[in-house]
């Protein structure tokens, strides 16, 4: 019954405390006015002390009005551990007897931002600092003149990064400034945590959700937010991120020619009676074991024996063992490099420090050993492991689709190889795979879902995938997974790479992926079978118009591989093809290729 009724019936009530009510009321939400009609209703049970003056109705209104907050917490992901972090801190949110909300970004709807009371946002960042894709919307909302002001709002930032890349946790650097513009509070400073992340972001846990109790107040109910279907892929499965699974590598085939100068392998891993599951798109987490030798050249660099103890995660161990492991020792970080800068006092190192472009730069192109190798220094091996970041594991898109493979899971790995002098050297978790894996006793396995990078449910929609080199990968789980699935969606391949007799790789099963009519089109690009080199932005052009045609059709597109220049290069393609044949200004193109994103027709695996 409406407030504005009352005073037409008899009741207790006069119409100034009518009138007060409904002033106080108008601008409560359907959950507050719930909250007050039971505090009411506690008020009405317990009887007045004689002789007390009774609160003013207004006044008892306005203090009830103060509801037990809750805490919201989106995650902004784009390969799963931004929103592993979430979930960490749902659980344990929940065991302080907060209530507790969890949404992904896409599920959330912007303007309840203006109810909140306590927000966390633990974001990832994508590209050249672009927010995830199942943030996007959410990035421009609070960008976006329809923002609401935030003043009531006390909120948290946890940005996940690496901080090898220019745009260092950029997603959640633009969620704290949008929020704190808006009005809103910060509870405690954003944590931006590099990759090795899991120590600082346990420790920032527990302090954001000390704050947050000490104000939000009563309720431990927790919210339960349906997610998209496949984020509950594989939980039937007691093995995870935290508790791989001990996996048999069966098959490492090299994939490239005897005269290629890349070498690539097919990877093949028996998931035996793990109950792991995975959709096309998903990516195998691997955790691997380090070189032995490139072990032993690193102590001889720091006049280390090995034996001595180090304590890594509360464990004792061997620093040997530890550098085996327990510590990233191949791809070297500017932080890194900076702290040896200081330690041995290397000119040159020390020169490059002052520049963060050009450290940045050294960082991603040496690998640790290397930068030990600019002077040499005697460390301590407390020194040496304080240097060194926690081994984490390596992502590999699936090359298969499990409807099509049963319990394997494949993989399509580059072995990173290059000279430095005198020295070959080697990538650590690639160089495990193609050269150590099968004398090891298990390949320590998990399934990191992507809801970012899926097949879209219509099996009618035309596919557009563009993927040179070992961004492949996805494309051939995509097929298989059509083909079980009998979809009839047309679907067309770029792929691009050196050459075509040395670097097709997988050309037998795309020939026959062609031949039988699953695959309707493809358009390679060898970048050395001609004068001038050739890659798969060119062949877009090319065919600019039947892109441009598939797109109207409601095509789906998707890119797989490198990031710094094919993913670049391919977006840029893109939009000379949505000008041309869309009859668009540049800025149109680019908000028309960002619709795509948002409506999930245009979905990015790069690296």
């Amino acid at each position: 019954m409406l407030l504005k009724e009352l005073s037409a019936l008899a009741s207790p009530l006069n119409d100034q405390q009518i009138g007060q009510l409904q002033q106080t009321v108008a601008e409560l939400s359907p959950q507050q006015l719930a909250w007050i009609s039971g505090y009411f209703w506690g008020l009405s049970q317990t009887p007045a002390t004689a002789g007390s003056n009774p609160q003013p109705l207004a006044q008892a209104v306005a203090t009830a009005a103060k509801p037990a907050g809750k805490l919201t917490i989106i995650y902004a992901s784009q390969t799963g551990n931004a929103k592993g972090v979430a979930e960490a801190l749902k659980a344990s949110a929940h065991a302080d007897g907060i209530e507790v909300a969890l949404f992904s970004a896409d599920d959330y709807k912007p303007r309840d931002l203006a109810k909140e009371t306590h927000l966390i946002i633990v974001a990832s960042t994508n590209g050249e600092g672009e927010a995830p894709d199942n943030a996007i919307s959410l990035h421009e909302f609070l960008q976006s003149k329809k923002a609401p002001k935030l003043d009531n709002l006390q909120y948290a930032v946890l940005g996940l990064g690496d901080s090898s890349y220019e745009f260092f946790c950029q997603t959640g650097k633009d969620f704290d400034a949008f929020l704190s513009k808006l009005g809103a509070k910060a509870i405690i400073p954003r944590l931006d945590c590099d990759v090795d992340y899991d120590a600082d972001a346990d420790t920032w846990r527990a302090d954001v959700l000390g704050k947050v109790k000490e104000t939000i107040g009563g309720g431990a109910d927790e919210v339960v937010v349906p997610l998209h279907a496949a984020t509950t892929a594989g939980a039937a499965s007691a093995y995870n991120k935290q508790n791989p699974y001990a996996a048999e590598l069966v098959t490492n085939q090299k994939i490239t020619g005897r005269d290629s100068g890349k070498d690539v392998r097919h990877i093949e891993i028996d998931l035996g009676e793990s109950g792991l599951t995975y959709q096309p798109g998903d990516a195998l987490g691997i955790y691997y074991s380090n070189s032995p030798e490139l072990v032993d050249e690193i102590l001889a660099k720091v006049s280390l024996t090995g034996d001595e103890s180090v304590e890594v995660g509360g464990e004792s161990l061997s620093l040997s063992k530890a550098l085996t492991d327990k510590f990233e020792i191949t791809a070297a970080n500017p932080q890194q490099v900076a702290a040896f800068a200081e330690l041995s006092g290397s000119k040159k190192l020390q020169k490059l420090a002052e520049d963060k472009d050009k450290l940045r730069q050294y960082a991603n192109n040496t690998q640790v050993v290397d930068v030990l190798g600019e002077k040499k220094t005697k460390l301590s091996a407390e020194q040496l492991a304080g240097l060194l970041r926690k081994l984490t594991p390596r992502l590999y898109s699936i090359a298969s689709s499990q409807e099509d493979v049963g319990e394997e899971v494949h993989l399509t790995v580059a072995l990173v190889e290059f000279q430095n002098g005198d020295n070959t050297r080697i990538g650590g978790a690639s160089g495990f795979l193609a050269q150590r894996a099968e004398d090891a006793e298990s390949v320590k396995v998990f399934i990191e879902h992507n809801n970012n990078f899926k097949l879209p449910a219509d099996d009618n929609a035309p596919v557009i995938m563009v993927g040179p080199g070992t961004g492949i990968a996805p494309f051939r789980a995509f097929m298989q997974e059509r083909d079980v699935r009998g979809a009839e969606g047309k679907n067309w391949l770029f792929f691009g790479d050196r050459t075509f007799t040395q670097d097709f790789l997988y050309q037998v099963e795309w020939q026959k992926f062609l031949k039988d009519g699953l695959l309707t089109k493809i358009d390679l690009a060898f970048s050395r079978d001609q004068a001038e080199k050739e890659y798969v932005q060119h062949k877009i052009l090319e065919q600019a118009e039947a892109v441009w045609q598939w797109l109207q059709e409601g095509a789906y597109l998707y890119i797989c591989g490198d990031a710094t220049h094919m993913a670049k290069d391919v977006h840029e393609a893109l939009i000379n093809v949505v000008e041309q044949h869309g009859g668009k200004s540049r800025e149109d193109a680019e908000s028309y290729l960002n619709e795509l994103r948002k409506a999930k027709r245009y979905q990015k695996d790069v690296y």
